[in-house]
């Protein structure tokens, strides 16, 4: 059968920072380093937030920490996390189920490891939207909004950042490898987006690049460059009319200082030590196209080191071998993509478990949309916004529960439908933040954090 010709060009995810957004140590000279995006703000630019909600004022909820796994593309539901094996052929695909440790409930074959944590998860398969567009429904996943070009709102890691602040001298939010635009901040100052990586845990010799010193710059020669940085500023505030800014722009030198010269902070931001049992743990898969290695193992072991060190909110993005988006030949994407990202997931739950970290931590499986309840003329799925399932796990969540059901094709919410502003909602209030709170947008109008979100209290435990 010929392939007809498809008119989606795929998800497009423009990163929020470019390379600029890493702590160029390689540039530090005499008078010293460039600031990354992520510690530089107009002195000029007032922080956008209510009276009575400064940093470290509000009071944490069960969730300290928020691991963010993000499918882009339209990850199917009825090939993950909601299949139908009594349904037709065409509705049902082509893919078969493996039993789960919920009685009763099974998952796609592809998940099989999963299946044996599936008691320690809970998957929404109600999530219910409006928007079959890529880039739309990643925004509204990422802010809780629809898209406006009126204003751009802040992400759930940037509204973390800005409520709760860094921990142990790390950055609150950060992107493994990157984080799409619409996880940027907003309305919200530059200061709390992400720490993008912009470097894959999965590749040999990984290092996060400009968080180590270079070659032949020592810890000691390090501390007298930002020394002498420091007796710079005293000698031009004396000569500056203005040397509030002077003021600002050292904080956010001293933040980057700190991020480079602690040894604990260079330390979660590497795999060094990891054992070999963790690699088992987590899987290690290679594309069968090329024998590239999938990093999604690494990539989700990294995240457990940093938010075990104090991030608070990681995004891990996971595009398979060939995307979720799979308007053609759904199995052969699925059984390429689905095992390393099965095993990798069940690995991370296991070991926060393990660990102590899962009650505290929220870990996320989300993707934007779901998929068209009949399979199209070229064995894919096309984009379906009115039901799909994300998963959520830890930090306060039930354990072992299905939430909400689909009706018999898939194809609409059968019972317990939740909207993908509950869904935030119900996060945000397990990191002790009110949806319906609000933040001051330019020109001081109050937006809440959430639009029209409320909290599932079905999901949790």
């Amino acid at each position: 059968m010929d392939e007809k010709k498809q008119f989606c060009t795929g998800p497009v995810y423009p990163t929020a920072f470019g390379r600029r957004s890493f702590i160029q140590v390689g540039l530090l000279g005499g008078m010293g380093l460039s600031l990354p995006d992520l510690f530089r703000i107009n002195a000029k630019a007032g922080e956008v937030r209510m009276p009575g909600s400064a940093i470290g004022k509000r009071q944490e909820g069960p969730a300290k920490s928020v691991i963010q796994i993000i499918l882009p593309g339209g990850l199917a539901h009825q090939e993950s996390w909601d299949p139908k094996p009594e349904a037709p052929i065409e509705y049902r695909g082509p893919l078969g189920v493996v039993k789960t440790k919920i009685p009763g409930v099974v998952f796609s074959e592809n998940l099989s490891h999963t299946a044996q944590i599936a008691d320690k998860i809970t998957v929404v398969r109600s999530i219910t939207g409006h928007i079959p567009d890529h880039a739309q429904a990643t925004y509204q996943m990422f802010t809780g909004y629809l898209p406006t070009p009126a204003i751009q709102h802040p992400s759930l890691g940037a509204v973390l950042s800005q409520e709760f602040g860094p921990r142990n001298n790390l950055p609150a939010y950060v992107g493994v490898p990157n984080v799409p635009a619409a996880g940027g901040t907003g309305y919200l100052s530059s200061k709390f987006g992400a720490f993008e990586l912009g470097a894959d845990p999965g590749q040999k010799n990984f290092q996060v690049r400009d968080i180590t010193l270079p070659k032949g710059i020592t810890d000691d020669r390090f501390e007298r460059r930002r020394t002498a940085r420091e007796a710079l500023e005293d000698h031009f505030r004396t000569l500056e009319s203005s040397p509030a800014e002077l003021d600002a722009m050292s904080e956010f030198y001293q933040q980057a200082y700190k991020l480079i010269s602690s040894p604990a902070a260079r330390k979660a931001f590497s795999l060094d030590g990891e054992p070999d049992a963790m690699t088992k743990l987590y899987g290690e898969y290679k594309s069968p196209r090329g024998g590239k290695v999938l990093s999604i193992g690494r990539q989700l072991m990294l995240a457990r080191r940093l938010v075990e060190a104090g991030v608070r909110l990681v995004t891990v993005m996971y595009n398979g071998t060939d995307g979720w988006d799979n308007h053609l030949r759904i199995k052969e994407a699925v059984d390429n993509g689905m095992p390393a990202f099965d095993h990798a997931f069940a690995g991370l739950i296991a070991d926060l478990d393990q660990r102590g970290l899962l009650n505290s931590t929220l870990v996320m499986v989300t993707s934007e949309f779901g998929r068209t309840p009949k399979l199209n003329e070229n064995a894919g799925r096309d984009h379906w916004a009115r039901v799909y399932s994300q998963v959520l796990a830890g930090g306060g969540i039930a354990r072992g529960q299905i939430y909400g059901a689909s009706n018999a094709t898939a194809s609409e919410p059968d019972t317990d439908p939740v909207t993908v502003e509950n869904y935030l909602a119900t996060v945000y209030h397990q990191l002790g933040i009110n949806a319906e709170d609000r933040l001051l947008a330019p020109g001081g109008r109050p937006i809440d954090i959430v639009r029209d979100g409320k909290v599932v209290e079905g999901l949790i435990g």
